[in-house]
C-alpha cells in the first residue's frame, strides 16, 4: 500500500529533453529542498524562486524552484519542483543527493495516488489523469479532460443519493416493524427502485467507452480512384482537407480529420483509391497503406459513382478489404436523373448485396442520412447497448454521453444486478433481504468514486501510470 508519511521525489521529465524538471512531496519537502536551493525558502508560502542548487561539493547550477505548500498542492502534500538545464549524468548525481538525504524513490503515479489518498481528486478523476498522460493528439486528451472535469462523479452521486434514501426509509421501517408506522409503502419503494435502475441503464445505455473516446473511433472512406472519396470527405467535415482532382489516383497519402457526430466524435480519413493492380511502386505503397487502414478501422464508407455504367469493377474491389462495419454510398447522385436513380439503386444493391445511400457532395443529398447512420454504427460499437431511435433525442437532451471505463461499466452493472434482485425481494416481503442488497448497489455507485477502495484495485489502477506522475 502507498505510504504517504515519507517524501518522495523522481525526475518527470522525458530523459532525452535538456531541460530538466525533479518533483518532490511529502512531509519534508521544504527542508530538504533548503538543504540544497538557495535562498532558503519559507515554509507556509507558495512561491517560485530562481537561485542555484547544491549537486555536490564542487558543482552548482543555476535553478528553478517552484514551491506549492499543503493542502493547496497537486498531491495535497508540501510539493516542489526544480527545473534546470543538465545532462544525464547531472540528473543521476542530484537525484542520489536526494536519496542519500532520506527520500524515497516514487512509483508509478503515485503522485496522483497521493492526490487521490488525500482527498484531492475522486478515483474516476485519477484515471482520468493517466489518460491525458497517454493521449496522442488533442483529441484524445481532449476526451479525457471530460472524465477529469467530474461529470461522471456528479451523475453518479444524484443516483447514490436516491439509492441511500430509499434505503433509509426501508431500514427505518425494519426498526419500527412492532409499530404500525410506514414509512415508504412497497408500490412506492417498487417505484423508486424502477426509477434508480432507469437511470443507471441510461448511464450506461448512452455513454461511450473511455477506450472508444481515448481512442476515437476511426471511419474510412474507401472505393476505386475518382469514385468521389475527397470530395465526400471535404463535405462531411464541412473543409477543404482533401484535394479534389478529376484526375484518378490524386490521393496518395491517408488525409484525416474530426467529424464531430451528434453523440461522439470520430476521426474520418480519406486514402489512396484501391484497384485491382497496382502500376508502379508508389501506387502499390499507397495501395499497402490504404488497405491496412481500412481494415483497423471502425466504419468504412465505401463509394461507389452510380453515374458509370459498369461496376463490375467496383465489385472486385469491395473484395480486397474486410472491414469491421461498412456503409455503402452511392456518389455523384446528382449527375443522373431522379428515374435512373432508383433502377441504378436497385442495379447495385443486387450486384453488392447491400443497400446503397444515394449522396451528392454537390447538391448535399443523403448527408444527413450518412452522418446518422455512422453515428449510429460507433454507437454500436462503443456502446454497451445502443440507442433505439427513440431514445436518441433523449439522449441528447439528457446528455448521458460521458465516458466509462471499463472498472465504471462493472460497477453500475453490479448496482443494476442488486436493484433488480432488491425489487424481486421487495415483492415477496423479504425487507432485511431488500436491504442488503441496496447497501450493496449504494457502495457499488459509491466504487466510481471510490471514497474507500480495495489495495489491489488502486494497484491495478496506477501500475499503468508512468513513472513521475
Amino acid at each position: 500500500m502507498y505510504e504517504l508519511n515519507d517524501t518522495i521525489a523522481v525526475v518527470s521529465s522525458p530523459t532525452s529533453d535538456k531541460r530538466v524538471i525533479l518533483r518532490i512531496t511529502g512531509p519534508d519537502t521544504i527542508g530538504l529542498c533548503s538543504q540544497i536551493f538557495d535562498p532558503p525558502l519559507s515554509a507556509g508560502k507558495a512561491s517560485l524562486a530562481a537561485g542555484r542548487i547544491t549537486i555536490d561539493d564542487e558543482l552548482k547550477l543555476d535553478a528553478k524552484l517552484y514551491l506549492f505548500c499543503a493542502p493547496h498542492s497537486y498531491t495535497g502534500d508540501d510539493t516542489a519542483e526544480l527545473h534546470l538545464f543538465t545532462n544525464p549524468s547531472v540528473t543521476k548525481s542530484l537525484m542520489s543527493s536526494l536519496l542519500s538525504k532520506g527520500l524515497r524513490p516514487a512509483g508509478p503515479g503515485e503522485f496522483t495516488a497521493r492526490a487521490y489518498l488525500n482527498g484531492k481528486i475522486d478515483l474516476a478523476q485519477a484515471e482520468a489523469v493517466n489518460e491525458i498522460i497517454v493521449g496522442s493528439n488533442k483529441f484524445q486528451v481532449a476526451a479525457a479532460e471530460k472524465l477529469l472535469a467530474g461529470k461522471l462523479a456528479k451523475k453518479t452521486e444524484k443516483i447514490r443519493d436516491r439509492l441511500m434514501d430509499t434505503l433509509s426509509l426501508i431500514e427505518a421501517g425494519l426498526d419500527f416493524s412492532t409499530e404500525d408506522i410506514e414509512f415508504i409503502t412497497r408500490p412506492q419503494a417498487l417505484e423508486r427502485l424502477d426509477e434508480i435502475k432507469e437511470q443507471l441503464q441510461q448511464l450506461l445505455a448512452g455513454s461511450i467507452r473511455c477506450e472508444s473516446l481515448i481512442d476515437l473511433p476511426s471511419v474510412g472512406i474507401a472505393g476505386a480512384p475518382n469514385a468521389g472519396k475527397s470530395t465526400l470527405l471535404n463535405k462531411l467535415l464541412g473543409t477543404e482537407r482533401s484535394i479534389v482532382s478529376s484526375r484518378p489516383k490524386t490521393t496518395r497519402d491517408v488525409l484525416t480529420g474530426l467529424l464531430n457526430l451528434p453523440h461522439c466524435q470520430c476521426v474520418l480519413f480519406d486514402c489512396a483509391g484501391l484497384t485491382l493492380q497496382t502500376s508502379n511502386v508508389l501506387d502499390e505503397l499507397a495501395q499497402a497503406a490504404a488497405v491496412e487502414s481500412l481494415q483497423n478501422c471502425s466504419v468504412v464508407v465505401f463509394c461507389v459513382d452510380i453515374s458509370k455504367a459498369d461496376w463490375a469493377e467496383d465489385a472486385a474491389i469491395r473484395r480486397l478489404i474486410e472491414p469491421q462495419d461498412i456503409i455503402a454510398v452511392a456518389t455523384k447522385s446528382d449527375l443522373i436523373g431522379a428515374d435512373i436513380l432508383a433502377g441504378n439503386l436497385a442495379g447495385l444493391a443486387e450486384i453488392f448485396g447491400a443497400d446503397f445511400i444515394a449522396v451528392s457532395s454537390r447538391t448535399g443529398l443523403g448527408m444527413e442520412l450518412l452522418h446518422e447512420i455512422i453515428d449510429n454504427k460507433i454507437l454500436a460499437n462503443t456502446t454497451a447497448e445502443a440507442p433505439q431511435p427513440q431514445a436518441q433525442s433523449a439522449l441528447r437532451d439528457t446528455q448521458y454521453n460521458i465516458a466509462l471505463t471499463a472498472r465504471h461499466r462493472q460497477a453500475v452493472t453490479e448496482a443494476i444486478e442488486n436493484i433488480d434482485e432488491a425489487s424481486g425481494q421487495l415483492k415477496a416481503g423479504n425487507d432485511d433481504v431488500v436491504a442488503m442488497l441496496l447497501r450493496g448497489a449504494y457502495q457499488a455507485v459509491s466504487n466510481i468514486q471510490a471514497v474507500h477502495v480495495d489495495e489491489h484495485i488502486l494497484d491495478n489502477i496506477f501500475k499503468r501510470f508512468c513513472i513521475g506522475k
